[in-house]
């Protein structure tokens, strides 16, 4: 009998335990990265620091807005994850938009932005809201003549664009929102000191849920530095999602691409701080972390995953919460009667 509690126990044994973290940790780091703590340098914009405080502003000013309302903020809250909580976003006129925000946290780490990654980086993307009638309904004229009639903006754009002939333009307003955006990174989850050697960084269900998560096949569409984002893949590959979760309508990348392979076919979204982004999928039709996991599991895994499964997992994905950003919210420089003013309709 002593023999047969001594064999029960060995597992608990903290070698032991070490020994299957330690084994955990090399097949995760194998397939993961943790994020840097620095933000990364874009090619072609270099990030100075004028240039990063004029991104700020801009991305806070809801002036790039026809209504003067909605900022790139309003969509992408920094206090909220870097998204909005809403199933689709709300825009001029109280329109609302296709699909749900994703998070700005990490995008510099995407493949592409938006669902079906048709604009390729982050400058390319802050052209697109502002244009979209849907979302800020101004244009390129707009914007310009805006930010040149508020007294404090050219000599903003003057130190951010030193040697520009004329440094007020759409599409360095454009870039000093990407490299503010850039720095919008989320290190330090429990995940990355659990990448970085430190074993005891996740809990025992948290391990457990790594493991599933690599061993059911997830991290094949969610690897690398943002747990996902690096690729495209079909939504119901193995069950169709239903209708309210993947709605017909919405073809995905073969809106950008016209390729019949690409139908329903979206960017894997990033799952780092993924408990704080909700509601979740590009329709934005599910609110819970634990109902994703299970949706997915039938989509794109073709299998129902157990109670434990799934609470395992979900534990392992709250894991992936990193260090939020902390910033003070811009002074915007005033307006001017030069500047235009809001229209609303």
């Amino acid at each position: 009998m002593k023999a047969k509690w001594i064999i029960l126990l060995l597992p608990l044994l903290p070698g032991c335990v070490d020994a299957t973290a330690k084994e955990t940790m090399s097949k995760a780091q194998a397939t993961f990265k943790p994020i840097p703590t620095q933000a990364p340098a874009i090619k072609g914009n270099e990030a100075t620091k004028a240039k990063v405080d004029l991104g700020k502003k801009l991305f806070f000013d809801p002036r790039l807005s026809t209504s003067q309302l909605i900022s790139c903020n309003t969509c992408h809250n920094v206090g909220l994850g870097g998204t909005d909580l809403q199933e689709t976003s709300v825009g001029h006129g109280w329109q609302k938009g296709p699909r749900n925000a994703p998070t700005v946290f990490n995008a510099v780490y995407n493949v592409a932005q938006f669902w079906d990654g048709r604009a390729k980086d982050l400058q390319t993307q802050a052209k697109g809201p502002v244009q979209a009638s849907v979302e800020m309904n101004s244009n390129p004229e707009l914007v310009v003549r805006t930010l040149k009639n508020i007294p404090g903006y050219p000599a903003l754009f003057e130190a951010a664009f030193p040697g520009y002939r004329d440094p007020v333009s759409f599409d360095n307003m454009a870039k000093a929102i990407e490299v503010f955006e850039a720095t919008l990174v989320t290190p330090d989850a429990p995940f990355d000191h659990f990448l970085n050697g430190e074993p005891s960084a996740l809990n025992a269900r948290e391990q457990a849920g790594l493991g599933v998560f690599m061993v059911k096949g997830c991290a094949a569409c969610h690897g690398g530095i943002n747990i996902g984002g690096a690729a495209y893949y079909p939504f119901g590959v193995r069950e169709v999602p239903a209708a309210e979760i993947r709605p017909e309508s919405d073809t995905g990348r073969f809106k950008v691409t016209n390729t019949s392979s690409d139908k329903y076919v979206f960017r894997a979204p990033s799952l780092r701080n993924v408990a704080l982004t909700q509601p979740y999928f590009h329709s934005g039709k599910v609110w819970s972390l634990k109902d994703s996991v299970v949706v997915m599991g039938s989509a794109q895994l073709g299998m129902k995953l157990n109670e434990t499964e799934v609470n395992d997992m979900v534990a392992f994905l709250k894991s992936l919460t990193g260090k939020q950003p902390k910033m003070d919210y811009p002074v915007l420089p005033p307006s001017s009667d030069q500047t235009p003013h809001p229209q609303l309709k």
